[in-house]
């Protein structure tokens, strides 16, 4: 089992919360480590945001609980009754899971049976809930803080590179049916997860103004780099769908289809060792000239064996237009990516670790 960086923080979060509590004399302890679980966050932005959410959810439940308690005791009835106007509320304030359940466990936590004076027993209460929040945040700002900007490519390259590897192995007839079937529902699995790896890479923060505007700029890159990626995703899949009529039509078609097919994946293979840094720029040019597929002599060649044969009339027409869809994407890549170098030729998406007096090494991917 690997152990990821949320998962290290929590426990960090609830250790450090614990300590506070208990330094404090809380008697209440558990309660600030069961806030802080709840707390922890993906990333910095979200964690501030969660942060103010969850405190106004606890003043909330805790005010709302000690005024319930006052008004008409702590009946396990009236406890439920509470607890729905309070997840209502919450609803209504369309506030996240997590929160609600934090403003739940304020309820119960003031509303639990005590000696003590009400509103000092609220007090501790909600100053136990709060360290647990206050803590949870600190730790996710400051503990291994998510580097999503290295995920995110990496896992955008390795996703492509699997597509275009199956891609060449599909075109010449060579992929085993269920094991092509299995490893698209694998890569669309992941597509999903660098989506989600978008977002919370768009969400983070840039506070100084000299890297905002690189920061934007990398967003959409790697916006364009994923919507290359589902382009090229999508013709593999239509690939697989059409690989009996394809293997059934003449040589001549078949021939300009891997042709054409291969220059847009040396294409797409180019830009992204572009985008790392790992080909040498022209000093009037920041990406060599790539092969340029002609997508419409695949589709004339289309039309011309069709011609011959009035069976199936125009069948694979859509796999030509997959491919002339996946082209259009990989050209505005380029354009993109060509204008990004020539405002920043100095930030690539390599990664080098730069370190004094030692030699620089390339990350690999």
């Amino acid at each position: 089992m690997k152990l990821g960086a949320r998962m290290l923080k929590t426990g960090f979060a609830i250790t450090v919360a614990l300590y506070i509590a208990q330094m404090f004399g809380l008697a209440a302890a558990t309660y600030a480590g069961i806030a802080a679980a709840f707390a922890v966050q993906p990333n910095i932005h979200r964690s501030f945001q969660t942060m103010l959410e969850q405190i106004y959810a606890n003043l909330f439940g805790v005010s709302f609980g000690a005024l319930v308690v006052f008004g008409f005791g702590n009946d396990p009835i009236v406890i439920g009754l509470t607890i729905i106007i309070v997840i209502g509320l919450c609803m209504y304030f369309h506030l996240t899971e997590n929160t609600i359940t934090l403003a739940i466990l304020a309820v119960l936590a003031v509303m639990e049976t005590t000696e003590m004076m009400l509103i000092t027993f609220a007090g501790f209460r909600f100053s136990a809930l709060l360290i647990g929040i206050l803590s949870a945040s600190l730790i996710n700002m400051l503990f291994l803080p998510p580097k999503y900007e290295l995920r995110l490519f990496k896992s955008i390259d390795r996703v492509t590179s699997d597509i275009l590897q199956w891609l060449r192995i599909s075109t010449r007839h060579l992929s085993d049916d269920p094991a092509l079937r299995t490893e698209i529902d694998r890569i669309q699995a992941e597509v999903r997860i660098i989506d989600n790896t978008y977002l919370l890479f768009s969400e983070e923060r840039i506070y100084r103004k000299k890297l905002r505007l690189p920061k934007m700029r990398k967003l959409i890159i790697f916006r364009q780099m994923i919507n290359t990626s589902k382009r090229s995703l999508a013709t593999l899949e239509a690939f697989h769908q059409y690989d009996d009529k394809v293997e059934n039509i003449p040589k001549e078609f078949q021939n300009v289809l891997v042709d054409e097919l291969d220059k847009i994946i040396y294409s797409h293979e180019r830009l992204l060792l572009s985008a790392m840094g790992k080909i040498k720029k022209d000093p009037t040019r920041s990406i060599e000239d790539i092969t340029d597929p002609d997508i419409s002599h695949l589709v004339q060649t289309l039309i011309d064996v069709y011609e011959k044969d009035d069976k199936d009339r125009l069948a694979l027409l859509p796999l030509a237009a997959r491919l002339m869809e996946y082209h259009k994407e990989t050209l505005h890549l380029q354009r993109i990516l060509n204008s990004y170098q020539k405002f920043h030729d100095d930030l690539d998406f390599n990664f080098k670790k730069k370190r004094k007096n030692r030699r620089i090494i390339p990350t690999l991917f």
